[in-house]
């Protein structure tokens, strides 16, 4: 026989804004029961990655010029001579400091930093932003970024588009496809630090999660993507993406420098 579980606002030994304290037996028995709801998530999840990998094709002009570390390279040159090419869209804020970049791509592009795995799969991986390139390569020489990065600036979709977003291309010789595109919460795919927050009591912190009533109270959506030199979060002037402080050269600051047009 299991021991219910306690109510802390009943039980002496309850630990505010915490879960509540059980045996052994009573927490095997919880969690067997969110497991069955986690493996139901997993098959659905199969269910929808069938599909998507069904999704019909648009064949777009793979000869579209886009500009690199070398010059105008065409689009089809970022499959890298493999078959299959994810590309994530990343925003940008013309002539604006490093420190002034988008929190939110800084975020995803910091997790993709290591695509080795992809390609051991056959798929290749690189960045395009609107952005124009004079002001791109320093930024991705400053973040320490090795994947390719080009800027898609003046283009149309399927290249270019709306930005922070995830883009999945096949070729075919020399045609090449969109077979997908997602954005919103449908990057959060390639976020490995959600999944881990969501495993956490507290989880990802923000306003809009379900939590029990004493838990810490949610802040903003992403509050937590920049921070000041302290480590606090912060959308502040003060404040960068929060992976720019481990980058050399980064100094405190006063002003993000958004002062341009903001592309995406």
């Amino acid at each position: 026989m299991t021991t219910p579980l306690t109510d802390p606002a009943t039980d002496p030994t309850a630990l505010p804004g915490r879960p509540r304290v059980v045996d052994r037996e009573s927490w095997q028995a919880a969690r067997d029961e969110l497991l069955a709801k986690e493996k139901a998530h997993t098959r659905a999840g199969d269910e929808l990655a069938a599909a998507r990998r069904r999704l019909p094709m648009l064949e777009f002009d793979g000869s579209t010029q886009v500009v690199g570390p070398d010059g105008p390279v065409p689009f089809r040159k970022l499959f890298a001579g493999r078959d299959e090419l994810l590309v994530y869209k990343h925003m940008w804020y013309d002539h604006t400091p490093h420190q002034g970049q988008c929190e939110g791509c800084t975020f995803t592009a910091w997790h993709l930093r290591d695509a080795v795995y992809l390609a051991a799969r056959g798929v290749s991986f690189a960045i395009v932003t609107e952005g124009p390139w004079d002001e791109v390569a320093p930024f991705v020489d400053f973040m320490g970024y090795t994947q390719p990065w080009y800027s898609v600036r003046g283009l149309a979709e399927p290249i270019g588009g709306p930005m922070g977003t995830f883009a999945v291309y096949l070729r075919e010789g020399d045609r090449t496809f969109l077979t997908y595109d997602t954005t919103g919460r449908g990057v959060e795919g390639g976020v490995g630090t959600f999944a881990l927050l969501d495993m956490t009591p507290y989880g990802r912190g923000e306003a809009w999660q379900q939590s029990p009533a004493g838990w810490p109270e949610g802040h903003q959506p992403c509050w937590y993507w920049r921070t000041d030199v302290e480590g606090t979060p912060t959308f502040g002037p003060t404040s960068r993406p929060a992976a720019q402080w481990t980058r050399p050269g980064a100094t405190p600051e006063t002003t993000l420098g958004r002062h341009g047009h903001h592309h995406g």
